[in-house]
This record gives structure tokens, C-alpha cells and sequence, in this order.
């Protein structure tokens, strides 16, 4: 079996796979379930980069969710493997930066879904938006550039 066409070097890949719960009236994978992987994805990447949910509220920053773009290219199934990768990728000011995903079914390496999310940094305690915090930039720029050096 070959291996994923990812649209970007070096994602961070989370296995997903539709259970029962996840099928719709129409016996495929509900949108909304492709909207919580991501939402899913996002965290164990920014977890596994050394940021946690705990550090986002002692520091009293967050990355909101300015804009998102899901498109839905193939339905899934039931017990299909899936592979949902993710970059994190500059944004357009000091304060934001991109999230992107590719969800890959495993037995035929289709990409079933790309996404992107416009994040933007903001203060938990006011909702309004703030430049990223050391410790965000610390963590998530190498992120960028490990995107950027491998193209």
C-alpha cells in the first residue's frame, strides 16, 4: 500500500474512524463529526507541540476560530479508517496564524476533505484579540517553518 498524498510535508496525524453514532440520516459520516475531528486534531497537534489547554488559560490567551472553510469531498463510512492530518501555517498579522486539514480514507489514499481554519490570538479573560505570547510563539512559529523548510 502506498502511502497518503498529503497536501504539506510532515502533518501531524490523528486516526480517525466513523462509528455508528457518527452516521446520518442519509448513512454517511455527519458533517459536524468532520468539524469535531479537526477540532480534535487541533488540540492533540498543539498538545503534543508542548501547549495545552491548562497553558492557554494560565497565560489567558487563546487561538479563536476567525473563519473556517470545510469542503467536503467524498462521503465517508462506518468503520473506515481514516487518517486526519494537520499544519499549522503563518497567518496574515502578528496575531493570527492557519490551521489546515486533510482528511485521507486509508484503503484507497483519497483525500476526502480539506479545511482551514483563520485563527486569531485572543485575551480569555476579554475576548479581545492580542499579540501571540512568548511562550505561543516559542512553540508554534518552528511549527510554520517546519512546514515552510520541507516544501
Amino acid at each position: 500500500m502506498t502511502a497518503p498524498q498529503w497536501d504539506r510535508p510532515a502533518p501531524f496525524i490523528l486516526p480517525v474512524t466513523p462509528r455508528a453514532a457518527d452516521i446520518d440520516g442519509l448513512d454517511h459520516t455527519n458533517n459536524a463529526v468532520y468539524v469535531r475531528w479537526c477540532e480534535e486534531a487541533g488540540w492533540a497537534h498543539s498538545n503534543a507541540l508542548g501547549l495545552t489547554l491548562a497553558d492557554y488559560k494560565r497565560l489567558d490567551r487563546g487561538m479563536a476560530i476567525r473563519r473556517s472553510e470545510f469542503n467536503y469531498i467524498f462521503a465517508t463510512n462506518e468503520g473506515e479508517d481514516l487518517l486526519l492530518g494537520t499544519w499549522l501555517l503563518p497567518g496574515d498579522s502578528p496575531l493570527s496564524m492557519q490551521r489546515c486539514f486533510q482528511l485521507v480514507r486509508q484503503r484507497d489514499n483519497t483525500t476526502v476533505l480539506r479545511a482551514r481554519w483563520d485563527l486569531v490570538c485572543i485575551e480569555l479573560s476579554s475576548g479581545r484579540p492580542k499579540r501571540l505570547p512568548p511562550e505561543f510563539s516559542e512553540v508554534y512559529v518552528p511549527a510554520f517553518s517546519q512546514v515552510s523548510a520541507s516544501k
